[in-house]
């Protein structure tokens, strides 16, 4: 294992205190937490709090700030935040209009969510939720019940962010999370296996000439292996998934996001995309949104993976072309 760092059991803290300095027009870590919290008010509107186990940055600490999240509560790599640490970032957070987590499904990320909510609640800070499963690979895996939180995330921070900054109530932006998750799907394929720093070796092994399809961002089983296809063949497998999922018509309307999973170069992501874009044209989609980028990583697994968020309303669109001032959209 080679990687560019000091003590593995310090990385968290280190990489805290990193993005703080980095980004202090924009961000600060509040003292004595793995909390980073945006500078700009909200100016008395919801607040919306994300986060989950580092390791797959720029998420979530990276769509911190005006237009997107109030703060991002990071765990230790590939493990959930503590409640404690859960509900300091909501006490920051809240300006008195209520508290909207946005949460991963996976399950000690929804466990210490709901525990972090409930005490909030005893606080009288109003708080609401909404669990992200748009991972369409397998219906259950390694610590999950029911389907995975991956990438589409970053579209439901966005999304719901814009509409806080308008000055939907806590009871409207859980309306808009509710219409917005089943319209979220995304699909990964790996190429290589991450590297947990304090476990120091890859989490699964593939041979040089085989991918997996369905990878999960924390290295967890997809649904299967083959021999390695040229780009084309990889989009044609994942757009096939997809629209069995979705069973668009022509003249829908989606946006898409090709995102990287750490170690795979921007290079073959646009590659990817451009194979993505033909077969989409050929289907009769509408694409007006499109983002190509490592937005929610898994250290340093090679791979990528695919999301679609249908339009179902044009507000959406707007919502997603927005200005923000974050670190990383």
């Amino acid at each position: 294992m080679k990687k560019i760092m000091n003590d593995p059991s310090s990385i968290l803290d280190e990489m805290l205190d990193g993005i703080a300095f980095a980004y202090d027009n924009l961000v600060e870590r509040l003292p004595e937490s793995n909390v980073i919290h945006r500078k700009t008010s909200h100016n008395k509107k919801v607040a919306l709090v994300s986060g989950g186990g580092s390791g797959h940055e720029p998420a979530h600490a990276g769509f911190v700030g005006q237009g997107m999240l109030s703060a991002a509560v990071c765990g230790e790599v590939f493990t959930s935040p503590t409640p404690d640490q859960i509900l300091t970032g909501i006490k920051a957070s809240d300006e008195g209009q209520g508290v909207f987590l946005i949460i991963k499904n996976y399950s000690g990320d929804i466990m210490n969510f709901d525990m972090a909510k409930e005490l909030a609640e005893m606080e009288d800070i109003a708080v609401d939720f909404v669990v992200v499963d748009d991972d369409i690979a397998v219906k259950d895996s390694t610590y999950t019940a029911g389907k995975r939180g991956i990438a589409g995330t970053v579209f439901v921070h966005k999304i719901l962010g814009a509409a806080a900054d308008e000055g939907f109530s806590l009871k409207e932006i859980k309306q808009l999370a509710d219409q917005l998750i089943p319209a979220i799907k995304s699909l990964g394929v790996a190429l290589g296996a991450a590297t947990v720093p304090e476990v120091g070796k890859p989490g699964f092994e593939l041979a040089e000439d085989e991918i997996e399809f369905g990878v999960g961002i924390h290295g967890e089983p997809g649904y299967r292996r083959e021999k390695i296809k040229p780009s084309k063949e990889l989009a044609k497998e994942m757009i096939k998934k997809l629209k069995d999922e979705f069973q668009w018509e022509k003249g829908e309307k989606y946006a898409l996001l090709v995102n990287g999973m750490g170690a795979t170069p921007l290079m073959e992501q646009f590659i990817f995309m451009n194979d993505v874009k033909e077969l989409l044209i050929k289907e009769g989609l509408e694409l007006p949104f499109k983002k190509v980028g490592d937005y929610m990583t898994s250290i340093d697994m090679q791979g990528l993976s695919l999301t679609l968020v249908k339009l179902e309303d044009d507000k959406w669109l707007d919502y997603l072309n927005a200005p923000v001032k974050t670190i990383a959209w």
